[in-house]
């Protein structure tokens, strides 16, 4: 066997177990299963660098073992996100709560704030985990009883399995006590609060304050459909996780939120690569993001970011993005053919049913085909029907599923024409 073939013979070795990690990442229920697939990826990641495959003599060419790696890499992430949450988590989070607040430049309404959401938190931890709250009199006792919520959090020997849901309680305790800490007011904060105060954004509050005010508020602007308080939120406050928050808020609002100033807000960002402006942009229907977007649909060594353009893309709506998105249907990823094929589902353009067919009879990958036949019912002619049907049986439940429902849907045009 001559090296070529041999390389040839390593690189799909090596794709199929790749292929058998996807297949177990969907399976795994319990840490044990995902510490068995972290150890096969290992191997997987081991054998690759021992294999020493060739590179291409064009520098932009993507060599088999980019390739694998970008792959390894995907999964290796996929892993890590279906991982936890751990005991060791909260603790973690419990601790830099103390930090923040022992560095905080507070002032006498923040000191108070940062009592209420200690006082919060400790009293969630104690109806988690049963366990008695000592009352809290000042920063000092507060810390002390963080101290105590962590303690209480390693003692209980949560198992991240077993005791899954209590743990996922516990996170979003220490979630929100992290968000009223960053909205305690310190000095520093007082000229973007009065900035705030006087353009109306707390205006919408009641009495009552179940979050911080900045994110309470949010959440009544983004109900009524304020889009200028949004973007003014997003300006002024120099929070992560406020900016995390807004950007969310304004994909949720989708084309209530597609003004100007909002587009060009996440234009902004979306020349910098940013996803979630992206995803926002998306929602909004904004049809200005077209050219940018596009770009990103060949940034082949970001998959991520390929799959948020696909869907922003496809949720837009414009013909632009088509034959760009359907060329993505011949890469070698498996990861990213699947968004593009329901991208062009999501356009609903007749002229994506011809490489939707194609892959839907071609493609190796069930997922790929799935997606294919799901979208091709999507763009719903009689055409696109027909070449979902046509593709008669196959072997994978999901495959099989959508063509049935496309036989259904066919049938049923028929018998109204």
């Amino acid at each position: 066997m001559s090296n070529g073939d041999e390389e040839a013979e390593t690189v799909d070795s090596l794709a199929e177990r790749l292929e058998a990690v996807d297949e177990a990442l969907a399976a795994a229920e319990t840490e044990s299963d995902l510490d068995a697939i972290e150890a096969d990826l290992d191997e997987i990641e081991s054998e690759l660098e021992a294999s020493e495959l060739p590179v291409p003599d064009d520098e932009d060419e993507e060599s088999p073992a980019e390739e694998l790696e970008s792959q390894l890499e995907d999964y290796r992430e996929e892993l890590e996100s279906q991982r936890g949450p751990y005991a060791e988590d909260v603790i973690e989070s419990t601790e830099a709560a103390k930090s923040t607040i022992e560095d905080g430049d507070w002032t006498e309404q923040g000191e108070g704030e940062v009592i209420e959401a200690v006082e919060a938190f400790t009293e969630t931890v104690g109806e988690i985990l049963d366990t008695t709250v000592d009352p809290i009199s000042g920063l000092d006792s507060a810390l002390d009883a963080l101290s105590d919520s962590a303690a209480a959090v390693d003692s209980a020997d949560l198992d991240p399995d077993d005791d899954s849901e209590t743990l996922a309680e516990l996170v979003d305790a220490v979630d929100t006590l992290e968000a009223d800490l960053e909205a305690a007011q310190e000095w520093d904060d007082l000229t973007v609060r009065e900035t705030l105060q006087s353009e109306g954004y707390y205006d919408v509050l009641g009495h009552t304050k179940d979050y911080p005010p900045e994110w309470a508020a949010l959440k009544e602007h983004e109900k009524r459909g304020n889009t200028e308080m949004v973007l003014l939120a997003f300006d002024e406050l120099d929070s992560d996780f406020m900016e995390e928050h807004c950007l969310d808020t304004l994909a949720r609002m989708g084309p209530v939120a597609a003004t100007e100033e909002a587009i060009d807000a996440m234009m902004q960002l979306a020349n910098k690569r940013n996803k979630p402006a992206i995803k926002a942009l998306g929602k909004m229907g904004a049809t200005e993001a077209v050219d940018t977007l596009i770009e990103y649909v060949d940034a082949d060594k970001d998959a991520a970011l390929q799959k948020t353009t696909f869907r922003a893309l496809g949720e837009i709506g414009d013909e632009r993005a088509v034959q760009p998105i359907a060329d993505k249907l011949l890469m070698d990823n498996d990861n990213v053919r699947p968004q593009a094929a329901r991208a062009l589902g999501l356009l609903g353009d007749t002229r994506a049913i011809k490489p939707l067919a194609d892959t839907l009879k071609a493609d190796d990958n069930e997922n790929v085909r799935a997606q294919a036949a799901w979208a091709l019912r999507q763009i719903g002619t009689k055409r696109a029907l027909e070449a979902v049907v046509d593709h008669g049986s196959d072997d994978t439940f999901i495959v099989q599923t959508e063509i049935d429902k496309a036989r259904r849907s066919l049938d049923a045009a028929v018998a109204n024409a």
